[in-house]
């Protein structure tokens, strides 16, 4: 599966700082490249030791790392859920995106002009919530006017619980209140999930700090960590000063002792796509043997055959039994067959959760 992450935030706040990092492979390691699609968007490979550690055992032909696509979205300005500036792309990109990677400036620099005239993240963070939130509005009107009628009149049992839904919705983002911020069960959830809020987004608020605050943060992160307390979110603290340092470092050993001084043990980056991982619950299992070792995302909590379909639709229809080594396991014992003799491979069925880190074979018939 694909992960999508767009990067969003006001002009000089270090997004496109961030993006640039991002796209020198070196600023990961020697062994994460990443590719430009196009002049905004990116492909990186998402780093795990994980994987080189299979690599170093069973030295395939190939290892092939799980992706992330990085998107760097326009700047927003005020008047964007209007169409102002590029608001009409900018809110059509985020549409597309798993995932939001707000970039707020968290330093003081007279030489950076902020848009707005002084450094204040949670302003910042209001504006672009406000402009999504009058999107949302937007949407959530149009959908009640649509499901009203049939709601009220009782004849339609999901349509009148919809109805109930966008209320709720109606309620939280007239107050200024995100989408995320209403909780939904499991199957409600399912009735919306095709009006795509852009509020309703996982978001990952990233807070881009000066070279003395990247351990411990500063007052503009606590700001920031007060503000969202109450919703679903993450907050990441990350310098694009250091990353942009890093960048420039040849050698992964230089970029290892450089991290280490500043009193970290890997790089933004690397950080800030574990933290998009975390936030998406998604996991990695690993398939590896002599022609290839090769790391494969998927959903907290998917089954055997749902795992088996990420590789190709036909593993999950004709699936029989997955093998299953865990990861521990196969680096102390060293192989497949050393494993089998072991009694540390078992075979589940179609009930079987995977578990992160499973290292899996499949066996099916179509």
């Amino acid at each position: 599966m694909s992960l999508q992450c767009g990067i969003v935030g006001l002009p000089n706040v270090g997004k496109s700082t961030i993006f640039n990092c991002l796209s020198n492979s070196k600023a990961q390691s020697a062994n994460f490249p990443f590719c430009t699609i196009e002049p905004n968007v990116g492909v990186i490979n998402v780093p795990d030791e994980r994987l080189n550690k299979l690599a170093e055992i069973d030295k395939p032909e190939r290892v092939i790392p799980t992706t992330v696509k990085i998107v760097d979205i326009a700047g927003l300005v005020k008047g964007a859920s209007k169409g102002e500036g590029l608001g009409n792309k900018f809110l059509a990109n985020i549409r597309e995106t798993d995932a939001i990677l707000h970039i707020l400036r968290c330093f003081d620099d007279d030489n950076i002009v902020h848009v707005d005239g002084s450094v204040n993240p949670v302003r910042d963070k209001e504006i672009i919530d406000t402009e999504l939130q009058l999107k949302d509005l937007e949407t959530i009107e149009n959908q009640i006017k649509k499901v009203q009628k049939q709601a009220q009149t009782g004849g339609d049992k999901n349509a009148k619980v919809l109805y109930e839904i966008l209320l709720r919705y109606k309620t939280a983002l007239e107050q200024g209140k995100s989408a995320r911020t209403v909780l939904l069960e499991k199957e409600d959830e399912k009735l919306v999930h095709d009006l795509f809020l852009l509020t309703n987004k996982p978001v990952l608020y990233v807070c881009n700090v000066d070279e003395k605050s990247v351990v411990n943060g500063n007052k503009y992160v606590e700001q920031v960590r007060e503000a969202v307390k109450d919703e679903n979110a993450e907050v990441l603290v990350i310098s694009a000063k250091v990353e942009s340092e890093i960048a420039e470092l040849e050698s992964y050993e230089d970029r290892q002792m450089f991290l280490e001084e500043i009193g970290l043990s890997e790089s933004g980056g690397a950080r800030l796509i574990r933290a998009a991982y975390h936030l998406l619950d998604l996991q990695t299992y690993f398939t590896t043997g002599a022609d290839e070792s090769r790391a494969w995302t998927f959903t907290r909590g998917s089954k055997a055959p749902q795992c088996a379909g990420i590789i190709h639709t036909d593993f999950e229809k004709g699936f029989i039994r997955a093998e299953v080594i865990k990861y521990d396991d196969y680096v102390a014992l060293g192989s497949d067959t050393a494993c089998r003799d072991a009694g540390k491979l078992s075979i589940e069925g179609k009930d079987y959760v995977v578990q992160d880190g499973d290292i899996l074979h499949f066996r099916f018939n179509v």
